[in-house]
């Protein structure tokens, strides 16, 4: 039995594909489904997959439809209990789907929302590029473990979002009437936060899986680590995913811990020639945050759900500590 759709969305990575289907094909998971969904690449690498992976099934957008509603085309396209995320610009571990389908196969409760791969440098193999994501109060989200020795993370733990660049979700609670699937309105970045996010409102877990592992390029579609488009775009969903995760009164109680994130980022960005771009986004998540499409996707509180509220500020407050790890 199939138990994962493997889902890659692509926009002009013609660099990379080729590896990474070929790595997914040599699994020692024989029994996977993959899912290509091109956001209207330009480089031949849609053409590639075609050719060269006829096994693969290709969703071809016109235009670049951004990272959340491509992986959601994904979703909606699959059938099997799971689904895994898995950017273009990686290259997996033998056993890297079978890791992650035993973490969650091991759960019999079905609290584990998500688990996230251990994603190690593609270019520098000692080296961890992503350990699972945290959130903290400061409004600030941020990879575990990103540049340190990778053998230092060789354990299973509770993380409070898993990246979404090589990451495993129980489908069935990505459905409406549950936690729901990647908000389109991100576009990219931050997505991978707020559905981890959301799980913790409902309830859920996220957790890390050592011992899958991918190698990951990194910044393959934005060109690098910070510029222009990022910042303004990263920028601007900090700001809505406070909005639409955080109740009125959680958002006051963090209030003077975001007011120093936000000022400390406007300060580093504005360092790097990118402040007016930093302050942009936060304008257009401002804007964002009071349109419909932004309120109508904010998080209604519920009584019932009081304690996971409490124990995610506990977390929020906890996870300013471990950016000194």
């Amino acid at each position: 039995m199939i138990k994962s759709t493997v889902i890659i969305p692509n926009f002009n990575g013609i660099q990379y594909i080729q590896a990474c289907l070929e790595s997914l094909y040599g699994q020692t998971t024989k029994e996977i489904a993959v899912i290509v969904v091109d956001n209207a690449s330009t480089d031949g690498s849609m053409e590639l997959v075609r050719d060269q992976f006829p096994q693969v099934q290709l969703i071809v957008n016109q235009e670049n439809t951004g990272f959340s509603y491509a992986v959601n085309q994904g979703i909606l396209a699959s059938q099997t209990p799971y689904v895994i995320l898995l950017n273009n610009d990686t290259q997996a571990d033998l056993s890297f789907v079978h890791e992650l389908e035993k973490v969650m196969d091991q759960d019999k409760s079905k609290k584990l929302f998500s688990a996230s791969a251990k994603l190690v440098s593609l270019y520098d193999k000692s080296r961890i590029d992503d350990a699972g994501d945290y959130y903290c109060a400061l409004g600030w989200a941020f990879a575990r473990g990103k540049g340190k020795d990778a053998d230092q993370y060789n354990s299973d733990c509770e993380i409070f979002a898993s990246c979404a660049g090589a990451a495993i979700y129980r489908r069935e609670l990505l459905e409406e009437n549950r936690v729901g699937m990647f908000d389109v309105e991100h576009f990219a970045y931050f997505e991978d936060i707020d559905i981890g996010y959301r799980a913790k409102i409902h309830g859920y877990r996220n957790r890390f899986a050592a011992n899958s592992i991918v190698y990951h390029a990194g910044s393959a579609t934005s060109g690098s680590r910070y510029n222009r488009f990022k910042t303004r775009l990263a920028s601007r969903n900090s700001i809505y995913i406070i909005y639409k995760n955080m109740p009125i009164l959680q958002i006051l109680i963090n209030l003077p811990f975001l007011a120093a994130g936000f000022l400390i980022k406007t300060l580093f960005f504005a360092r790097k020639g990118m402040g007016k771009d930093y302050i942009q986004g936060l304008t257009e998540g401002i804007k964002l945050c009071a349109s419909p499409a932004g309120k109508r996707h904010r998080q209604k509180f519920k009584p019932d759900r009081i304690l996971n509220y409490v124990s995610i500020q506990f977390l929020l407050w906890r996870n300013i500590l471990r950016l000194f790890d």
